[in-house]
């Protein structure tokens, strides 16, 4: 059975000081949400977002940080040798909110 991805799914993120909330998302395919957080320009974490629309990065090391939310973009089921999908992969459904510690 092949998932149909219809429509592009979309989520508009509120920041209240360090914390964020995603609206409901549109056209959810129902694959995996995840929130990648960057610190400077670089990545340094990614939690899952499944069970709650709402997240606090609990890092307070000085940086400016950058929140957004993923959504994983099924294609096929091909890897690499080190086991990671080389086509599917999480795409951004929301504008990144930024703020500074």
């Amino acid at each position: 059975m092949d998932q149909k991805l219809e429509g592009t799914p979309k989520a508009i993120l509120q920041l209240a000081g360090r914390k964020v909330t995603s609206s409901e998302i549109t056209n959810h395919w129902g694959t995996r949400l995840q929130w990648k957080v960057s610190r400077d320009g670089k990545e340094i974490a990614t939690v899952g977002a499944t069970t709650d629309l709402t997240f606090e990065h609990p890092d307070t090391a000085p940086g400016k940080y950058e929140v957004v939310l993923q959504q994983f973009q099924y294609v096929n089921y091909k890897k690499d040798k080190d086991g990671k999908f080389v086509e599917s992969k999480y795409i951004n459904i929301s504008e990144p909110v930024s703020y500074t510690v």
